[in-house]
């Protein structure tokens, strides 16, 4: 149970498990366009190297990764979904769609059930073997693998050419950047706080460099720890943590509260200290759509009173 639960854990702090959503209608298309939105997705080359292939713009997609299951609602196409993971809760209406399960390793066969004509996937090695049988079935996989802010732009114009909406990835694009450009100009001259994400108890696992969580602290004015490590995520021992020594914490509410209950945290100067600062996971959890959002809320915690 552990290792499943740290390594859902590890998966989100790439891709995202849990804003600048607008409703609006999907754009009414001739065969024509379809045609040549679908001639546009075709030349898409996916993370695990494979070529999409597409005859017409997807009509009934199985989104599962909650980074673009948000991304797709984001781009208007959310009424085209007809799968997604457990963990696609946001928007509101992604709770409507049916859910089919797991993100890593699902089940390919639930899937099918749902008669596809496209499947995302996060790209990780865990779920090679499902976009395999998959394609092996006929049915378009995009394999994309979102764990840096980079990736979220990109996958927003793959996205977008796929549903085949450009301008409004363009749109989408644009806002998160403004504001995370916004949150980064105004914390630019503030002190820098070091901090130390952890993402899981037992075993205590920290937030590395890897992550778009790390890329949201250097934004919001502050600096991890790990920053330097290249994996998204990974184990660490208490007394390591002590030895770096941060000026604050990153938690989730009930994991920020048996840290400061647990004897052993007590050696740690931010925990003894009260700086033991509790995220919001459902916004800050996923490279998605309220990214700018995730990184004013962190501002406003390491650095009060900097971001109205």
């Amino acid at each position: 149970m552990h290792h499943r639960s740290s390594t859902l854990v590890r998966f989100a702090a790439g891709a995202g498990i849990a804003a600048l959503v607008t409703a609006c209608d999907a754009h009414p298309r001739t065969s024509s366009a379809d045609s040549a939105a679908a001639a546009s997705a075709a030349s898409i080359i996916d993370d695990f190297g494979d070529t999409l292939s597409l005859g017409a713009l997807p009509r009934r997609i199985v989104s599962l990764n909650p980074a673009t299951t948000e991304l797709f609602f984001a781009l208007g196409a959310g009424e085209r979904l007809v799968g997604r993971t457990h963990f696609d809760i946001y928007p509101v209406a992604a709770q409507a769609v049916p859910d089919l399960g797991n993100a890593i390793q699902p089940n390919v066969e639930a899937v099918l059930g749902a008669r596809p004509d496209l499947v995302t996937l996060y790209a990780s090695n865990s779920n090679r073997h499902a976009a395999t049988r998959l394609r092996a079935a006929g049915v378009a996989t995009l394999t994309l693998r979102i764990d840096h802010i980079a990736d979220f732009r990109r996958s927003v114009g793959i996205l977008g050419r796929v549903v085949g909406d450009t301008v409004r990835a363009h749109r989408v694009v644009d806002t998160v950047s403004g504001t995370l450009e916004r949150v980064r100009a105004t914390m630019a001259g503030t002190k820098r706080l070091s901090a130390f994400w952890k993402a899981w108890d037992s075993p205590v696992i920290a937030i590395g460099g890897g992550s778009f969580l790390s890329e949201l602290v250097e934004i919001a004015g502050g600096r991890n720890i790990y920053g330097g490590d290249p994996r998204p995520a990974f184990d660490v021992t208490i007394e390591d943590v002590v030895r770096r020594d941060p000026d604050v914490v990153f938690a989730g509410p009930e994991s920020g509260a048996r840290m400061r209950a647990a004897p052993a945290w007590r050696a740690l100067r931010a925990v003894r200290e009260g700086r033991v600062l509790i995220i919001d996971t459902m916004l800050v959890g996923r490279p998605g759509v309220r990214l700018g959002e995730a990184a004013v809320s962190l501002a406003r915690l390491l650095h009060p009173g900097s971001i109205p």
